[in-house]
């Protein structure tokens, strides 16, 4: 046996390793945008998971191309109401109040730890 056709065999068996991988990412997309899916009703929602387990890459086909579309206005939308969640929850953790601010630089003043000048600078900062 030589190189050469040792390297396709192997060439040949990573492609369809690949392939399979790729099918089942799609098919698992597919579920899971069918479930998502706020317009579909049930009996929908359950005729394409039948098709999907007994004729699964006619029916990833068709769904690619039958609502291919709406997969992706609904990934979209899905998206950014992960990223406003996200921002709000790291807006609500991470920034304190201007008052809180003030009142721990009042108390850093008090202390002797800052001057009056940067108690200016950093009440005029929270302030903004």
């Amino acid at each position: 046996m030589s190189f050469w056709e040792n390297f396709w065999n192997i060439f040949w068996w990573f492609l369809c390793v690949y392939a399979f991988i790729a099918f089942l990412y799609a098919l698992f997309v597919i579920i899971g945008d069918i479930f998502r899916d706020h317009e579909l009703n049930g009996w929908l929602k359950a005729i394409w998971i039948v098709f999907l387990a007994f004729v699964p890459f006619l029916s990833v086909l068709v769904y690619l191309i039958a609502r291919g579309k709406g997969m992706v206005e609904r990934a979209g939308e899905r998206a950014r109401k992960d990223q406003e969640a996200s921002d709000a929850y790291i807006r609500q953790v991470a920034t304190t109040s201007p008052t809180e601010e003030i009142a721990k630089a009042k108390a850093l003043l008090d202390s002797g730890t800052i001057s009056r000048d940067e108690f200016e600078k950093i009440k005029s900062s929270a302030l903004v």
